[in-house]
């Protein structure tokens, strides 16, 4: 007897072992799936372009692969002996890091920089990306349910033992979200990255195999027939209905995700580390969600009941915590800190965001991530079926993820807006509510804290602000007399705060512009054209409050001005100013036919235009925006310089030293004009001469231009006050850190010291 007991000590103990030992391979997988993600949609965005359609279609692929694996595994996972799991496991491990491995000359080198300008429509961009993504993508898919046939003995432990694993990945994958984005993408770029993940694959490949010597050779034998479930008993609902409440679930936390990266990512400003700030959030708090759930199922009678009074709880905390941050933003100290007048780019203000992160994102996530457990206590009700109901409920999850990803990303946002796509959700948690309570009232009586809950959310309906009100209020618009311009879709968000007919533009929560325009927005779009002694077609790269493009159409001889915007409402917002100031610059933007006011990304505008340029100019965005890197590297500026015709110059805003170094080293000539910080470039020699640029730019035709847009062309004297730095072919280039598509260093700030010029260069 007693040699009995100690053998099933032992036998517990080397269980236990091999699931601990699992869950540490599955840790590692997902760290590394996500630092794998945010690689892949990097250098498919420099391929796709980085607008919101082309985004999504990105993030629809790689969903789309990780559901076809999810349906290969539930229908063949079931076939594998535990043993055969395991090591079929550690080849999906060695086959996602081989892939990673090779997926630099292959997404990078063939799509981005071979096939890239050859692509020109959606549906074209969507297709590559799918099957580029579909090898890795695929075999991610088929982890958990394959995974599960190794750890799962007895259907008691399915439950416990399924939502114990997939919240160590979903841990995992909040580790790799934050220790990546925050350190290793900084310090190592994203080729490193790719290196450093395949090291974690070859570990999780490692420890699976450890394991298979512990485990089971046998084959659970099929089941003869289903176990049935009395109706009115828990888990009354079939396999095909659970689904269908997975795939809402999988919906509403993704759309509720999609929410709170539009709100947080304005209050973080773009920054390149709020997104997997963010994200890593609600990884963290929805991995523990699914490890409490894993421990608090066995106690749970009724799965159906639990699980969508989840649903209701998560979408009412949701919905409140947005409202509080709404009635809280204008009041001080949070104002101060969070304010949208102030540049927050800064390691504090990323606390206070990650405190904002941890009070909207991880409560509702948390219980949402409780939710698994319940759907596997409920579907799992027999050992030889283990893989497939684990692999068609993850399918149903995935889809749910991809439509709630594409439903609130490019339907709901433009359309509704970040107010009204909160209702819409608040709507869809209080009907599943209402389905309950009639369904409940169906069996025994009707569930008083399902009714409670949907009269709850009903309420949050009516009282929850509009749009515009939204909006104004987080953009400070109290003031007597201000009014606020706003408009949004899915694009992003614009705010034209306006007192006396004057005031900033707020574009993804900074002010980067205002009416009437910055003398230096002015400058900047006038000076290409003052120089080339022919500016026929002119491109600019970047609108803010129009400033800059229509400064470039200065010019009688100007045929063209063709600008480019990736935040679409930005041209909803300069035509409702238009139509309150008609003889504005913006106005003139407006109708002027020689204008092309273009929405879409200004890299990939360049090489599918198929024309060639007299001037580019990039008035672009803040150098530690995210993405901001696809604007600022070597790569970007080569592509320029192959659309420029001959003697054509190309004119940047030079916020760093490393804009400058990477600027230099691609273009022969170069002129960089102090104090004003603006970099001149061109394959043949530029033609500078300071005093008869600015007589140009006090000519008859250039004020009466300039007195449209309420600047006064004398200023700009002061703008390059300092002489000019030149550098031609014979000059040396010292050597020093540049930007590259693959190792954006400005964006990420928090890793790489960044060198403000400041109009100087030593």
């Amino acid at each position: 007897m007693h040699g009995m007991v100690a053998a099933w000590v032992r036998a517990r103990r080397s269980e236990q072992v091999v699931v601990w030992l699992l869950g540490g391979a599955f840790f590692a997988s997902g760290f590394a799936a996500l630092l794998y993600q945010v690689v892949w949609q990097r250098m498919l965005g420099l391929f796709a372009g980085s607008d919101a359609v082309t985004a999504a279609l990105v993030v629809g692929a790689f969903l789309l692969g990780l559901g076809l694996g999810s349906l290969a595994a539930g229908l063949c996972a079931d076939r594998l002996a535990p043993r055969r799991a395991a090591f079929a496991f550690a080849l999906i491990e060695l086959g996602i890091g081989g892939f990673a491995l090779l997926s630099r000359p292959f997404l990078y080198d063939l799509l981005v920089e071979e096939l890239g300008p050859l692509m020109t429509s959606r549906w074209q961009v969507f297709a590559v990306c799918f099957a580029g993504l579909l090898v890795p993508t695929f075999l991610m898919g088929l982890s958990l349910p394959v995974l599960a046939k190794a750890v799962v003995a007895r259907i008691e432990q399915a439950a416990n033992r399924i939502g114990l694993l997939y919240g160590i990945n979903t841990l995992g994958a909040a580790a790799g979200t934050l220790i990546g984005g925050f350190f290793i993408v900084g310090v190592m770029g994203f080729e490193g990255s790719l290196h450093f993940g395949f090291v974690l694959n070859l570990l999780s490949a490692a420890a699976a195999l450890l394991t298979r010597p512990c485990l089971s050779p046998h084959r659970v034998p099929a089941p003869h027939a289903e176990p049935a479930t009395p109706r009115g008993q828990p888990g009354a609902l079939g396999l095909p209905a659970w689904t269908v409440l997975v795939f809402l679930s999988g919906f509403l936390i993704v759309a509720l995700e999609i929410l709170w990266v539009r709100v947080l990512g304005i209050a973080g400003q773009g920054s390149a580390y709020a997104f997997p700030l963010i994200l890593g959030v609600f990884l963290l708090a929805d991995g523990a969600g699914l490890l409490f759930g894993a421990r608090w199922v066995a106690r749970v009678r009724d799965p159906r009941r639990a699980f969508i009074l989840l649903q209701g709880l998560a979408a009412l905390v949701a919905a409140l915590t947005l409202l509080g941050l709404w009635l809280i933003y204008p009041w001080q100290p949070f104002a101060a800190a969070m304010g949208v007048d102030a540049v927050r780019i800064n390691a504090a203000s990323l606390g206070v965001l990650a405190l904002l992160a941890a009070s909207l994102v991880g409560p509702p996530a948390f219980l949402l991530g409780m939710s698994f457990p319940l759907v596997q206590k409920a579907v799992q009700r027999d050992l030889a079926s283990v893989g497939f109901r684990v692999g068609i409920v993850q399918l149903g999850n995935i889809i749910g993820n991809a439509a709630g990803s594409l439903a609130s990303g490019l339907v709901m946002l433009h359309l509704l807006g970040t107010a009204g796509t909160t209702v819409a959700l608040i709507l869809l948690a209080g009907l599943m509510q209402m389905w309950w309570t009639w369904f409940s009232a169906s069996e025994s009586r009707r569930d008083r804290l399902a009714v409670a809950l949907a009269a709850a959310l009903a309420a949050l309906v009516v009282v929850f602000p509009r749009n515009e009100a939204w909006w104004s209020r987080i953009h400070d618009v109290d003031e007597e007399g201000e009014t606020g311009l706003v408009a949004e879709d899915r694009s992003g968000v614009v705010v034209l705060r306006l007192k006396n007919g004057e005031g900033p533009m707020f574009i993804s929560g900074h002010a980067q512009s205002r009416v009437p325009f910055h003398p230096h927005h002015v400058f900047l779009g006038a000076i290409g054209p003052a120089i080339h002694p022919m500016p026929k077609e002119v491109m600019v790269i970047g609108v803010g409050s129009g400033g800059t493009p229509y400064a470039a159409g200065w010019r009688p001889e100007t045929s063209t001005v063709r600008a480019i915007e990736l935040v679409q409402p930005v041209y909803d917002v300069i035509r409702a100013y238009a139509a309150l100031a008609p003889n504005s610059a913006a106005a003139w933007l407006a109708r002027d036919a020689r204008f092309e006011l273009m929405v879409g990304d200004g890299r990939r505008e360049i090489f599918v235009s198929g024309r060639r340029w007299d001037v580019i100019e990039a008035d672009a965005i803040l150098p530690y925006t995210s993405h901001s890197g696809m604007l600022y590297s070597v790569e970007f500026l080569r592509q320029v310089q192959d659309n420029l015709n001959e003697g054509g110059i190309f004119v940047q805003w030079a916020p760093t030293k490393r804009v400058v170094q990477s600027f230099i080293s691609v273009f022969p000539h170069v002129i960089l004009l102090r104090p004003i910080s603006v970099l001149i470039g061109s394959t043949l020699p530029i033609p500078w001469d300071p005093d008869e640029v600015l007589a140009r730019l006090d000519s008859a035709d250039f004020r009466a231009w300039a007195e449209r847009a309420g600047v006064d062309p004398r200023t700009f004297a002061q703008l390059i006050a300092a002489p000019a730095v030149v550098w031609g072919p014979e000059t040396v280039r010292r050597e020093g850190e540049v930007n590259t598509d693959l190792f954006p260093r400005d964006e990420y700030y928090l890793n790489n010291a960044v060198e403000w010029p400041h109009g100087t260069w030593h």
